[in-house]
């Protein structure tokens, strides 16, 4: 059965019936949406995923620089900021918190853990270094990545159980887009590591590093202080689909 809309008549002043094929504004049944349909996949994305890079996802890059406002607009009803970096071709969404509004948190943090932290360090201190040296782009080798941030846990009783959880700190960031598969062993790291981890931030864990070694210590699985932490999305990124 054809569904239809309904519109005003001048004679009877009743509703006439409008099919829905003849309403190209309505996407589905019932639609009030003011969006076109690609302004809604950006905003989709948006919410699901932690970022949208002009690299990866040039068509909802456009996109999204075209209809900017209305995007702020419908991400702002809903207490959260869009950042636009056009420098870096990244855009991402910051949690509105207020002491003074009574504000639903809908992106809640959650903390790096123990191998995530380290091997966001070593990225980040690398991509620093090859930008200062003029580079354009900054790689690093899985195994150097690796025995790196091995340096910093009590090996002890062995490495295995430490390795597998560098490595699923890799496969994690690797998710998040802080850094590309390139071939095999080699990754390409991303700006999106500037944004997550700050220089200032950086220099505070370096130097918390630094005490943990000068005592001899490893580094505890649990690095809430002064670890970082990442905005949880909406939605889950593994249901997100490929970048085109």
């Amino acid at each position: 059965m054809t569904e239809t809309t309904t519109e005003p008549t001048a004679e009877t002043g009743f509703i006439e019936p409008v099919s829905m094929e003849d309403d190209p504004t309505e996407l589905f049944a019932g639609d009030r949406g003011a969006l076109d349909a690609d302004v809604r996949r950006v905003l989709v994305r948006l919410l699901r995923g932690r970022f949208l890079s002009a690299e990866r996802n040039p068509a909802e890059w456009r996109t999204l620089l075209e209809h900017q406002q209305s995007l702020e607009s419908r991400l702002h009803d809903l207490f959260i900021r869009l950042v636009v970096d056009h420098e870096r071709g990244i855009a991402f969404k910051r949690q509105v918190r207020s002491e003074e509004l009574n504000v639903p948190i809908l992106l809640k943090d959650e903390a790096y853990s123990r191998a995530e932290t380290l091997v966001l360090i070593y990225l980040r201190t690398i991509f620093q270094r090859e930008r200062v040296a003029g580079g354009s782009s900054v790689r690093v080798d899985v195994e150097e990545l690796e025995q790196n941030v091995l340096t910093y846990f009590d090996l002890t009783a062995g490495n295995a159980a430490a390795l597998k959880e560098v490595q699923r700190a890799i496969t994690r960031l690797d998710k998040e887009g802080l850094i590309e598969l390139e071939s095999e062993g080699r990754y390409r790291v991303t700006p999106l590591v500037e944004i997550v981890l700050s220089a200032e931030k950086l220099g505070e864990l370096k130097t918390w590093l630094q005490e943990q070694q000068a005592r001899g210590e490893s580094v505890p699985a649990a690095t809430e202080d002064p670890g970082e932490t990442r905005e949880q999305d909406v939605a889950d990124e593994a249901d997100e689909e490929p970048a085109q």
